[in-house]
Formats: C-alpha cells, structure tokens, sequence
C-alpha cells in the first residue's frame, strides 16, 4: 500500500513535500512521521501524523536486551491494540481528556498504519520532562475524565489487563528480579489489581512524555493538556495510572512530599464524572486501598527490567515494603 495514495484518499487533500521524522517506534518497529497537506477535509491543521508498524525496520537488539520472541510478539499486539482503540473508543471522548482524532486507519502486510490529527497546530505544542504543579493537576484531570468515561466498560479489542509491565506478559522480568520476596509475592498482587470490583480503562502507559500541554505554560490550573500513544490501554484501575505517571515526573523528595496530595486531587476530580451513576465512595476506598499495590506492581517489573533505574525510587520500595 502506497502511503501518500492512502493519505490522499482518507483526507481528500493533496500532499505536499516530503515528510518530517517525528520518531523512531521503540525497539525500531516503526516510524512516527509529520506530513503536509495542501487542502483537504483535515480541519485547520496543516499537517497530518502518520504512524506506520513496521517490524521489519527493527534492529538486532532492543535498547536494554530484551529480544525475545514472547517480547516481540507482545509489542506487535500493542499496536493492533491501539489501533482497535481508536477506531472504536477514541471518539467516545470529551474535551477534558484530549486526544488525537483518528483520520483513517489500515491494516498493512508488516503491521499497520494510522492517519492522526496533529496535535502541535491544535494548540498543544508542550512537551515536558519537568513539570509544575499545574501542569501535573491538569494530567491527573484528563486521567480522571479518561477514567470516568470507561468506567464499568468491557475493554473488547483491546488489553484484557492494561499497563505494559501486567505481569502475565513479563515473565523474563519477573525472573531476573533479584529481590525473592518481591518476586515471589508477584503473583498475588497482580492478583489483587485484577480482582478490583469497580474496573476503568487505564491509558497503560500514562508517563509524561505521552502528554502534550497547551501553550503558554501559564499558572492557570486549568491549562489544557492532550495524551497520545495508547499501545497499553484496557482494563484496570485508575490508580495504576496514577502511580504510574507521578512516578514519571517526580524525584523521590517530590513523592514523599506530594504524591498523597496528588492522591486525593485525583479523587477530587473523579468524583463528580463519576456521579450519579456509580458510587465514587465505593470506587475511591477500593482504589486507595490498592494504591500501594499499583506501585508494588510497576516496581516488580522494572527491578527486573532495568535494575537501578532512577524509578526505583525509595519511596515506591516504601509502597513495596507496606505489600510485603
């Protein structure tokens, strides 16, 4: 399948010069590209992203070693996840969780292609490694509003458990933890986040590189923020998200100090998405409950994934401890 003629025909505009490599796809499965159009039915943006699975483009080695035929086949369903998630829940979606519009989707002989909206001339230029305190409120309001529009939802298509690290798909992980009582408590963690009475799709990979902010940065709690890459997403609970992001963008002094506020600012806002058709109470005690377990689960995976990763804070081995 050509490209340019797929593009042509999903936008109904011409496309004009060569395209801009975005990114490389992790492990080198694919591409991330900016193409122009010159007219077309693609809103105001001037510019379309493609994004194209190709395996083929793979090296011979993933960045940390972990090249195994469980793992590859792993990251190829990711994308024909995401691509099931566009097409039949993205546009499910409000304002307060932002997200790229689907153009148009195919699937191809090496893996598939999707046809994006631009979010940089929509107003979310924003890319962060570090992040203020009204830039993280605005990530833990598009999570809630994410959180309340699947709650109760079956996640058909996509992850039956979400998060890239569910421990049913990381065995070599869990093997090479080095730490025995962790890895031999595993089991029952997972567990107990699977069993979670009240149940929400989870972005799955909810980090801050995956959020895109609105200019000006300003002081303004409310600033607008979109997500995009969602290779991960289905069932779970919010906090897994939750932990998962906070510990994207904090140090540990900044956990210690902040995360139980950014606890309860969560629930804040997930309360009123929530109501009058579920409980916020209910949902907000199981959760808090399972808080320490969300991290103990992230932890499991990435001691065994990336010993001495700079994640491995000493804050999420207090959440370790508390599990133990």
């Amino acid at each position: 399948m050509d490209p340019v003629t797929w593009m042509e025909e999903a936008t109904g505009a011409r496309i004009s010069g060569p395209p801009v490599l975005v990114q490389k796809l992790w492990s080198g499965y694919g591409r991330i590209e900016r193409w122009w159009l010159e007219d077309g039915d693609a809103g105001r943006a001037r510019t379309v992203i493609l994004k194209v699975v190709d395996p083929g483009e793979a090296g011979p080695n993933h960045p940390r070693g972990w090249t195994s035929s469980f793992a590859g086949e792993r990251k190829r369903k990711s994308y024909a996840v995401e691509r099931a998630y566009y097409g039949r829940f993205n546009g499910e979606l409000g304002p307060e969780a932002r997200t790229p519009r689907l153009l148009a989707e195919a699937e191809t002989a090496t893996g598939g292609m999707m046809l994006l909206e631009d979010l940089d001339p929509a107003g979310f230029r924003g890319r962060r490694q570090d992040v203020t305190d009204p830039e993280v409120r605005a990530c833990i309001r598009w999570l809630a509003a994410f959180h309340a529009a699947f709650m109760g939802r079956d996640p058909e298509g996509l992850w039956d458990r979400g998060t890239y690290w569910h421990l049913a798909t990381r065995p070599d992980e869990l093997a090479a933890t080095q730490d025995p009582r962790l890895r031999a408590a595993a089991p029952a963690i997972d567990a107990r986040l699977g069993a979670a009475k009240h149940r929400t799709f989870v972005h799955g990979d909810a980090k801050v590189a995956n959020f895109c902010f609105g200019e000006p940065a300003d002081l303004d709690i409310h600033q607008p923020v979109a997500a995009v890459d969602f290779q991960y997403v289905g069932g779970g609970i919010g906090v897994q998200d939750l932990s998962y992001f906070l510990g994207s963008c904090l140090d540990d002094g900044q956990l210690s100090q902040r995360a139980d506020g950014y606890l309860d600012a969560y629930f804040a806002e997930l309360a009123p998405r929530l109501a009058p058709h579920y409980d916020p109470g209910a949902i907000e005690a199981e959760w808090r409950a399972l808080w320490p377990d969300a991290w103990a689960d992230f932890h499991r995976f990435l001691a065994g994934w990336a010993p001495g990763h700079w994640k491995l804070s000493r804050y999420s081995e207090r959440m370790v401890r508390s599990v133990l």
